[in-house]
């Protein structure tokens, strides 16, 4: 496995050539870590926390994490324990600001030289990924996405999460590769016979971040460890036999 903030050296083709589809999760692995898009949305979260439970700030974060950590998504677990609706709070959590989030046009070329499909697969709305996606400007390079709501709002990490995700798309496990920044997400991933790549933040770059959040990066179930993600999917691409983006 790689180390963790490093560019993978050429030669990866062994672990790659296989692949026929690409799978990214959304927040904080196709934009980086310190643009801090998701704090936005998590300060909604434990403001609509603190509403719905009648709570102040400081207990509707703890509610917050505690729910996050336990169920996937605070979502999950406010649905779970409190019997809330999903639709406005859906609604509620993703009125953020995208514009901190810049055109990546290295991405952009490095995702086009990939050979095969890109998906998309986030515990987010498809609102909150078109958006992101149409800020970097890399739309254009992904077949769909497959949110919160297509997931019968059952978020990963849960099995049923990738077990629908792979029946929509119609996805062989053994064939794919999946990119994602938590190391949780790559459990079942792993176990069906996916590739698994975690990125992580860059070495300099503070973000935040929970601490368990960026525990597992030397998981078995974790096969690769990036800082870089244009990077190393440049490095792929040229092992494929791909021009390497300029």
């Amino acid at each position: 496995m790689d180390m963790p903030n490093s560019i993978p050296p050429a030669g990866l083709q062994r672990d790659f050539a296989h692949v026929e589809t690409w799978v990214f999760d959304l927040d904080n692995t196709l934009y980086p870590h310190h643009v801090n898009l998701w704090q936005q949305v998590d300060v909604r979260i434990r403001d609509y926390i603190a509403k719905f439970l009648d709570l102040n700030h400081d207990e509707a974060f703890r509610v917050q994490k505690d729910y996050y950590r336990r169920y996937g998504t605070t979502l999950r677990g406010m649905m779970t324990e409190h019997g809330m609706e999903a639709d406005d709070f859906l609604t509620f959590v993703h009125q953020i600001d995208h514009t901190p989030v810049e055109p990546n046009p290295a991405l952009g070329a490095a995702l086009e030289n990939l050979p095969g499909r890109k998906l998309i697969l986030t515990n987010g709305t498809r609102h909150h990924a078109e958006a992101v996606m149409h800020r970097l400007q890399v739309q254009e390079h992904f077949e769909d996405v497959f949110d919160i709501l297509a997931g019968e709002l059952e978020p990963k990490p849960l099995p049923q999460a990738y077990n629908r995700f792979l029946a929509r798309h119609g996805v062989e496990p053994r064939s794919a590769a999946i990119f994602e920044d938590l190391a949780r997400n790559l459990a079942v991933p792993h176990a069906l016979g996916m590739t698994t790549v975690l990125v992580v933040p860059e070495r300099t770059r503070e973000v935040f971040r929970e601490d368990w959040e960026a525990e597992g990066s030397d998981a078995p179930h974790v096969h690769h460890v990036t800082d870089d993600l244009v990077g190393f999917l440049r490095v792929i691409a040229a092992d494929a036999g791909l021009p390497r983006p300029s």
